[in-house]
């Protein structure tokens, strides 16, 4: 499917950056270990997607930090602000989500550590400033598009609990309004050209599936599946993400926008159910009731 708008560009309005705070999802109520339609895979997937998130944010934050005090526009230097803030308030509520798969033998000390040191002693020491920038504006890529991708699809988180898809939803809603930040800063400020932009993505095209399909290994041993189980697993699980019409393949028209000359995050559309998870929570407050009326609005 095409993700081109004829109505977005840089230059126009697009949603703004409104970090959320103190927002309260039930993480420690009852919610089920499969969360999502009881398939211990669809969950795992995302469950180890939230592991990436405290470490990752960081070193989206740091990446685009570098380069703070190079941004003269006072827009973009307010969008800096706000991205920031969005990125603590991620970490914050991924972390308490990740207590509850600590509490189910996930050894998310150990995760961490391999992602600190990943992110904060090995990148530092073989890539430069504008690399890492440029790695977070590829990462901020491939999570818009997943939020939008993912949101757009109703059956997707129909079986899921509505609590973590709630969480999801908020997390998906802020990925969308400040996907342009770390682009524009790695465009504007570090002077990145086509291929500087590019190059990293490629590699993350490759590294950020398999690493989220070691930590779901390493769930799926924690939750007792022996060696047959796990294959079995998997060959259902690929299938689901790889399929015509299944979870990645929607995707690629978007994911490759990111490769055209000339891009800009803003030149692919939001998630069209946007305003309606707006609206509802501006009226009630409630990230829940807002992540509910999002997924009923979807396709």
């Amino acid at each position: 499917m095409s993700h081109e708008s004829h109505t977005a560009s840089p230059h126009e309005d697009h949603a703004p950056i409104v970090p959320r705070e103190g927002l309260d999802f039930g993480l420690d109520g009852d919610i089920p270990k499969y969360w999502m339609a009881n398939d211990p895979f669809k969950t795992r997937f995302f469950d180890a997607m939230s592991t990436l998130f405290p470490m990752g944010e960081k070193f989206f934050i740091t990446s685009v930090r570098e380069f703070r005090d190079g941004v003269t526009s006072p827009k973009l230097q307010q969008e800096v602000k706000d991205f920031i803030r969005q990125e603590a308030q991620h970490t914050l509520i991924h972390r308490q989500f990740n207590d509850r798969l600590k509490a189910q033998g996930v050894d998310i000390d150990d995760i961490n550590a391999q992602l600190e040191t990943m992110f904060f002693v090995d990148a530092p020491k073989l890539s430069t400033p504008t690399q890492r920038l440029a790695a977070t504006a590829a990462l901020e890529h491939l999570t818009s598009m997943m939020c939008t991708c993912f949101f757009e699809r109703k059956e997707l988180l129909e079986a899921s609990d509505p609590r973590v898809r709630a969480m999801y939803a908020w997390h998906a809603i802020e990925e969308v309004e400040h996907k342009a930040v770390a682009f524009d800063v790695l465009t504007q400020v570090a002077k990145a050209g086509y291929f500087a932009r590019n190059i990293p993505m490629l590699g993350i095209t490759f590294g950020f599936p398999i690493t989220v399909a070691r930590i779901m290994n390493h769930m799926f041993k924690v939750d007792g599946f022996n060696l047959w189980q796990r294959t079995k697993l998997w060959a259902r699980g690929l299938w689901w993400f790889y399929k015509p019409g299944g979870l990645f393949i929607p995707t690629l028209g978007y994911y490759m926008a990111y490769y055209k000359p000339g891009f800009h995050p803003w030149k692919v559309k939001e998630m069209p159910s946007y305003k309606t998870w707006l609206q509802v929570f501006e009226r009630t407050g409630d990230p829940i009731a807002a992540g509910n009326a999002l997924h009923a609005a979807g396709q």
